[in-house]
C-alpha cells in the first residue's frame, strides 16, 4: 500500500526537484527575454469562493512579483507582463476594473522599489485613467538608471496598436526629414519597424509563458513573438508554481529554434 506524503514532505519533494531543476539549466540555456501572459486569475477567485475578483487579482500581481524574482534569480535580463489590455479597458465590468486599475499601479509602484530593477511601461498612456499614467511613469522616472532586471508592464496595451503607432512613428519622423512616400516605401524594413514598437531598443522574447491552459496570443507582442517559443501551462495564474516555472525553462533549453525554418 503507498502513502501519500504529507503537505511538508509534498514541500520537501518540490524543493529537491526545483533544486535539480536549476541544477540541468546553464546560463546559455537560459532565454534572454521573456514574456509573461498571466491568466486565470478570476477563475482562481471564483473556484475560491470569493465574493469579487478582485481578490484573484491581487493573488495574481503577488504571483508576478515572486514570477519576477524567479526570473531575476536565473538570469534572465528582460521580462514582460501583460497585465491590462486595451480591449481590457473598453470591455471589463467598471467595478472589476477600478480594482484592477489600482492592483497595477500598487504593483508597478512596488516593482519600482526593488533595488536594481528598471520598470518600463510599454502600451498607450491615452486611455489610463490619470492616476495610474502617473504611477507608471514615476516608476520609470524612478528606476531609469538601474541596470538590473528589466520589466515592462503592457498596460493599456494592444499589439495591432503597436505596430499602428510605430508605423505613424516613422510616417511623422519621414515627414519632418522633407521626404517623399515613395522614398519611404523604398527605405522601409522591418527593423525599423522594430526600433518604434513601445518595446524600441530591447530583444525580442525568447520565451512567451501563458498560465490556465489557454493557447492563444491575445494580441500581445505581436511583432515580437514572430520567432518565439511558447509554453503553456495549466496552473491558473495565482497558483503557478516555482517548478512549473523552472519546467519552461528546462523545455524552452531543450528546443532546436529555427527562427521560421
Amino acid at each position: 500500500m503507498s502513502i501519500e506524503p504529507s503537505g511538508r514532505g509534498k514541500g520537501l519533494l518540490y524543493r529537491l526537484y526545483g533544486s535539480r531543476l536549476r541544477r540541468s539549466l546553464t546560463p546559455e540555456t537560459v532565454p534572454h527575454h521573456v514574456a509573461m501572459m498571466i491568466d486565470g486569475n478570476r477563475r482562481w477567485a471564483r473556484q475560491a469562493g470569493y465574493a469579487t475578483v478582485s481578490h484573484g487579482h491581487r493573488a495574481g500581481a503577488a504571483k508576478m512579483h515572486e514570477f519576477l524574482r524567479w526570473c531575476d534569480d536565473l538570469g534572465i535580463r528582460v521580462v514582460s507582463l501583460y497585465l491590462l489590455s486595451n480591449d481590457n479597458l473598453r470591455k471589463r465590468d467598471s467595478a472589476e476594473l477600478s480594482d484592477l486599475i489600482e492592483i497595477i499601479a500598487e504593483l508597478a509602484d512596488e516593482l519600482s522599489q526593488e533595488p536594481g530593477w528598471r520598470v518600463r511601461h510599454v502600451g498607450r498612456v491615452e486611455g489610463l485613467p490619470a492616476d495610474l499614467a502617473r504611477v507608471l511613469a514615476q516608476a520609470e522616472e524612478r528606476t531609469a538608471g538601474n541596470t538590473g532586471l528589466h520589466v515592462n508592464l503592457a498596460v493599456g496595451y494592444g499589439g495591432r496598436g503597436e505596430i499602428v503607432d510605430a508605423v505613424r512613428s516613422i510616417i511623422a519622423n519621414h515627414d519632418k526629414s522633407g521626404g517623399s512616400l515613395e522614398e519611404l516605401a523604398a527605405s522601409l524594413t522591418p527593423e525599423q519597424i522594430g526600433e518604434h514598437l513601445y518595446t524600441g531598443g530591447l530583444p525580442d522574447p525568447d520565451l512567451v509563458i501563458r498560465t490556465s491552459g489557454e493557447q492563444r496570443l491575445s494580441d500581445f507582442l505581436l511583432w515580437q513573438s514572430a520567432h518565439s517559443e511558447f509554453y503553456f501551462v495549466e496552473a491558473l495564474g495565482p497558483d503557478l508554481r516555482e517548478v512549473d516555472f523552472l519546467r519552461a525553462i528546462r523545455d524552452f533549453a531543450t528546443r532546436d529554434r529555427r527562427y521560421g525554418g
